[in-house]
């Protein structure tokens, strides 16, 4: 009897992880002004991409009801253990959904194990988590010492962006026109990071597209001096040859144990605009 893995439409998870482990995804929603999608099942990325350039509009994202994830844990065998590993809290109620699905689908079945973490990040962030609750479900770890574990692990992670254009925060709404305008004068750039509380923030503002990148790279140190046992995972929004070149100069200069590269998905996407990098890591 293993342990079933799950997340949300959230994650950003590498092919290398999808091949590996088991894992069910619960689709987010993306509400455009005509039209309601199922993130990653209904809407692809390269759909995605085009329809903001076609509508200059930003899609407004919703959670998962509590019903969508009832559905999916009921999907699996009852004798099996379920490990959700959610989106922040701090940026969306798909944790406060994935909580209420569990306890919908305990009134009925209340021998069911099932357990609900908030990752307080996304995207890379949760593909990480869901990388090391994979590689401890390998050393037999049961329910209850893998929540432990990750919740622990929640604690350590690391996740960090850079912008290369400040669009998709204009047209969201999260910065007005004219402070948009007046940064890609400058050619401010901004450094992002997921905070304690598993919000977003701004951790600087630095001129110059290469700066920030050399930026970017170098801040790792800040947060870990040791590599050889840590992975790192990043994501980038329709920047494929950018995100390489970066993580070759990550590699470079810190020795990570592995490192994986995937896209980005339509949640942070809306954030990030296109050249968004993300990476995440576990700090020491």
């Amino acid at each position: 009897m293993s342990i079933q893995l799950m997340t949300d439409g959230g994650a950003d998870i590498p092919k290398e992880l999808m091949d590996l482990a088991d894992i069910k995804v619960i689709s987010l929603y993306l509400n455009f002004k005509d039209t309601q999608y199922k993130s990653g099942v209904e809407l692809d990325l390269p759909s995605f991409f085009k329809k903001i350039e076609e509508t200059k509009e930003l899609p407004r994202s919703a959670a998962p009801s509590p019903n969508d994830f009832y559905e999916g844990y009921k999907e699996i065998d009852p004798a099996k253990p379920i490990l959700m590993i959610s989106l922040s809290s701090g940026l969306s109620s798909t944790y406060e959904n994935a909580v209420a699905g569990k306890q919908l689908l305990l009134e009925e079945e209340p021998d069911r194990k099932i357990e609900v973490i908030n990752a307080r990040t996304a995207s890379a962030g949760q593909a990480l988590l869901l990388f090391e609750a994979y590689q401890k479900i390998q050393e037999n770890y049961s329910l209850e010492e893998l929540v432990l574990h990750l919740n622990s692990k929640v604690k350590q992670t690391a996740t960090l962006f850079v912008l290369k254009t400040l669009e998709n925060l204009v047209l969201g709404g999260r910065i007005d026109k004219v402070k948009g305008t007046l940064a890609k004068t400058l050619n401010i750039k901004l450094l992002m990071k997921a905070s304690d509380e598993g919000t977003i923030e701004v951790a600087e503002k630095v001129r110059g597209d290469k700066k920030s990148i050399r930026r970017f790279v170098d801040q790792i140190g800040e947060y870990a001096k040791t590599f050889e046992d840590k992975i790192l995972v990043m994501t980038h929004y329709n920047a494929a040859e950018r995100a390489k070149s970066v993580l070759h100069d990550i590699k470079t200069k810190y020795q990570f144990k592995e490192t994986y590269l995937t896209e980005m998905g339509p949640l942070i996407s809306t954030y990030g605009g296109e050249g968004a990098l993300v990476i995440t890591f576990f700090r020491d």
